[in-house]
């Protein structure tokens, strides 16, 4: 396969018409190599509209959503950014650590963890740092981030992510139930809707826990 061919169809067929146009991030998507980062065994599928099974569990979000979310997020370079769920968005890490300083990528399990590892060292990304951890809704570790980006969905925004953002930090996410979800960019003030899309349930929470 014409790889670098696949990438400029990707930009001019899903992800420009997906209303990315930030220059940074298309020049990202242009320089990261997606396929590096999708399971071994699926790679001829890397730029194909949709959501990929990984074998770790979960599923790897499509690529016009990661670039997307890459814009929403409104990265400087002077960013420090916080991924949740970074098997589902490996590529992800791997867009943003192009235009922030550092990134740091959570998940739940062993395997999530080394497959987004194995991703992100292949594409030589340095300041990004994938961990494993139990509560993905409490990692104060590397507190306050400017950003949290979030590979999956909840009923309601957690009220625990915005004690995790700087003063001027970013929160997106997709919440809602179905047919009806909604991407959103969230502040400590309340929160906008930037497009609809369905994603799958990240965990369960309660209402009275929300943003």
């Amino acid at each position: 396969m014409d790889w670098e061919r696949a990438r400029y169809f990707l930009v001019e067929q899903q992800i420009r018409p997906w209303h990315v146009l930030d220059p940074k991030v298309l020049d990202r998507v242009m320089a990261v190599k997606r396929e590096d980062f999708v399971p071994q065994d699926k790679r001829a599928l890397a730029f194909v509209d949709t959501e990929l099974p990984l074998p770790c569990g979960g599923q790897m979000l499509a690529p016009k959503i990661e670039a997307r979310f890459a814009q929403e997020a409104l990265l400087k370079p002077t960013d420090k950014v916080l991924v949740i769920g970074a098997a589902s968005g490996a590529y992800l890490i791997g867009l943003v650590a192009g235009l922030c300083a550092q990134v740091y990528g959570i998940d739940d399990s062993a395997d999530k963890v080394a497959f987004a590892q194995q991703g992100v060292q292949w594409a030589g990304v340095k300041n990004a740092r994938i961990e494993q951890v139990s509560d993905l809704l409490n990692y104060t570790g590397q507190a306050p981030y400017d950003a949290i980006i979030v590979c999956g969905s909840f009923d309601v925004l957690p009220a625990a992510l915005k004690n995790m953002l700087s003063g001027n930090g970013r929160i997106i996410a997709v919440t809602g139930e179905e047919p009806i979800m909604q991407a959103v960019r969230a502040v400590v003030g309340g929160s906008n809707p930037l497009f609809e899309y369905t994603l799958p349930r990240l965990l369960p929470v309660r209402p009275a826990f929300a943003l």
